[in-house]
């Protein structure tokens, strides 16, 4: 790849975060678009968002929801891959691309489909649970303030699981047979070949699983639009939604908005590097 074309894909790259950050530091609403005048307020902005008690809220709903959430994915992930890895089980591409399907829907589809499946009336959730004698009264999943951030959690698990399936289950198929073999010979139970093989063999994928999936869990955002609107009340505010919210309804703080999404890639960014200091130290000890 020649220099202007590094260039140009560094300009398209570089421009809407520079111009993301300009908003930042400027007063941008729908009368300064209007006159095309943004005047100057340094770190106001910044100041207002973090003096706001809404947006403090929003980052507790995140980190919640990014614990839960990349948690059950890595225990879930590892679980799944370690079943269809062993050699009695069938499986076949049929079956692969099927626990990959989820991965394939659009995100704000997905949301859809699980507000019908949490609908208080209607939703087959309920109607299982009904069947099932679980319950005898139907249970608000995602309108309870006490029961929505949870419920907002099982969708994103269920779309975002498969990643982490197909990378744990390719790093299973790397370890070699003769490591269980051995192992067996010795006399090591199955807990023991899992703890003293494939736990440490599979550190190096599993730091990147939690890496990539914090990332993107900490900017969750098309699961709350389309089952909550982070709702009710501030119960599923997240930080992603803070920001969308601050831009996008009145008033219309653009400057405002952009200034907290600049917070929320500082976040990330500092929990990245949180993980590979302490992950990847592990995983070279």
């Amino acid at each position: 790849m020649n220099l202007p074309t590094l260039a140009f894909l560094a300009a398209i790259l570089a421009y809407p975060v520079i111009y993301a950050g300009y908003l930042s530091v400027h007063k941008v609403g729908l009368a300064q678009l209007r006159r095309g005048e943004f005047p100057f307020t340094g770190w106001e902005n910044y100041g207002r968002v973090l003096e706001d008690p809404l947006f403090w809220v929003a980052i507790k709903n995140t980190l919640i929801f990014t614990a839960i959430t990349v948690v059950s994915e890595v225990v879930i992930a590892v679980a799944i891959a370690l079943l269809i890895n062993q050699a009695g089980v069938w499986t076949s591409r049929v079956t692969r691309f099927l626990i990959l399907l989820p991965y394939a829907i659009p995100p704000i589809c997905n949301g859809l489909i699980w507000s019908f499946m949490y609908s208080f009336q209607f939703g087959f959730l309920n109607r299982l649970l009904f069947s099932a004698g679980v319950i005898d009264q139907p249970i608000n999943w995602a309108g309870n303030p006490d029961t929505a951030l949870y419920a907002v959690t099982v969708p994103y698990i269920w779309r975002t699981l498969p990643f982490a399936i197909i990378l744990v289950h390719a790093a299973l198929q790397g370890i070699p047979r003769e490591l269980y073999e051995q192992a067996a010979i010795d006399g090591a139970n199955a807990w023991h070949r899992f703890r003293q093989i494939t736990l440490p063999m599979l550190q190096q994928i599993i730091a990147i699983i939690l890496i990539l999936r914090t990332a993107f869990a900490f900017a969750v955002f098309e699961e709350i639009l389309a089952i909550t609107q982070g709702g009710p009340g501030d119960a599923t505010w997240v930080a992603a939604w803070y920001s969308y919210k601050i831009s996008f309804s009145p008033p219309n703080n653009f400057g405002m908005g952009a200034a907290s999404a600049f917070i929320l890639a500082l976040m990330i960014a500092a929990i990245a590097l949180v993980y590979l200091r302490a992950v990847y130290r592990r995983v070279t000890l």
